[in-house]
């Protein structure tokens, strides 16, 4: 697929103007949370909303938040970027009522990403499964990914992060540091991986050289799986995921290290597969959806990307398979926003991450 998708020059990607003010209005749909990270539409009209503090949340259809969290949420290690992450339906939720959960799991000394599994009943989470952990445990609390989409055939690709200190290990086929992860719904490994088989390969691995991934989304109507994540300074990317494909971390980067010192003289290398976009100075971005609602027919098949340092959502144009370019939108709030998603109303909605965090609900001007 990667040779089906062209990229316009990046001076091209700036020239469209600015969506105006006035094409959408915002409105607070629910309040008091706690640096909610992710959120979910439950078939009922509910919404679950994890907070980085390890708490899953229930807002109601209309907006009401339950005062009492979801129970049985299995404790995990909370920290600096550590915690509750990802919520994700099973594409059968309907029938079988699993969702997914990531978190940080471990201690200051030994942590990394884990996912489970579990249903929930009457305002608890039962027949809990562990279904991956990252390896190696790894010291710190941060970079963890923690994102989750489905591909068309129902397997899970989890993102990861390369746990800071540690970034030559996203290099490493041995371990899961910096890398996707693509697993069946019950955690096994799927066996047409790209790398099952090869000697000295962690045989989850879907696609190796990422920082930090925290965004993902799959295009099930193109069959594109498009994924984003943090460069240090400068350097955030878009790319396209390929099986097996490298994406260059930290061999390759736009982006230098916080001290100022250059992470590598390379942009590009032969074997490595370039980022669609790169985003320097960094916007931070940390969540990603691909628009196809009916109340917003001018976003129809565009991407969006939430950002915190930013402080914004990107949308990305495409056009019959090209990035046709961005628009810089809700730059007005002034606030991290760490989700985006599309309701089943069509509208957009944001969770700002506070330590009083929203709802918030994105609708045509009227």
């Amino acid at each position: 697929m990667l040779n089906t998708f062209r990229v316009l020059a990046l001076g091209a990607l700036f020239a469209s103007a600015p969506l105006a003010a006035h094409d959408y209005r915002i409105e607070t749909f629910s309040q008091g949370l706690e640096h909610p990270w992710s959120m979910a539409f439950l078939p009922d009209g509910r919404l679950l909303v994890t907070e980085r503090v390890g708490r899953l949340r229930i807002v109601e259809a209309d907006g009401r938040l339950d005062p009492e969290p979801v129970a049985g949420v299995p404790e995990g290690f909370i920290a600096a970027q550590a915690g509750l992450m990802e919520v994700a339906l099973d594409p059968d939720y309907s029938d079988n009522r699993w969702l997914y959960l990531t978190h940080a799991q471990g201690s200051l000394e030994a942590n990394n990403t884990r996912l489970i599994r579990a249903r929930l009943v009457d305002g608890e989470l039962q027949d809990l499964e562990v279904l991956f952990t990252a390896q190696p445990l790894k010291a710190g609390a941060a970079h963890y990914g923690g994102r989750i989409a489905f591909l068309a055939d129902k397997t899970l690709v989890l993102t990861l992060g390369d746990g800071f200190d540690w970034r030559e290990q996203a290099q490493n086929p041995a371990n899961h540091l910096g890398k996707i992860v693509r697993l069946n719904r019950d955690g096994s490994v799927p066996q047409d991986n790209p790398l099952l088989g090869q000697q000295g390969a962690a045989p989850e691995i879907y696609s190796l050289g990422h920082r930090n991934v925290q965004g993902i989304f799959f295009d099930a109507e193109q069959g594109r799986l498009y994924s984003h994540e943090h460069g240090p300074r400068g350097g955030d990317e878009l790319n396209l995921i390929e099986p097996g494909g490298n994406y260059g971390w930290p061999l390759a980067t736009f982006g230098v290290d916080y001290t100022g010192a250059r992470v590598s003289p390379y942009t590009e290398l032969p074997g490595l597969v370039a980022p669609l976009l790169h985003w320097t100075p960094s916007v931070a971005p940390s969540s990603l959806m691909l628009y196809r609602g009916e109340l917003f027919p001018d976003w129809q098949g565009d991407l969006f990307a939430s950002t915190l340092a930013e402080r914004s959502v990107r949308r990305i144009r495409l056009r019959d398979g090209m990035l046709a370019g961005e628009e810089v939108l809700f730059e007005e709030l002034g606030e991290r926003i760490r989700d985006v998603r599309s309701g089943p109303d069509g509208a957009l909605y944001l969770l700002t991450d506070n330590p009083q965090g929203r709802v918030l609900r994105v609708l045509p001007s009227e």
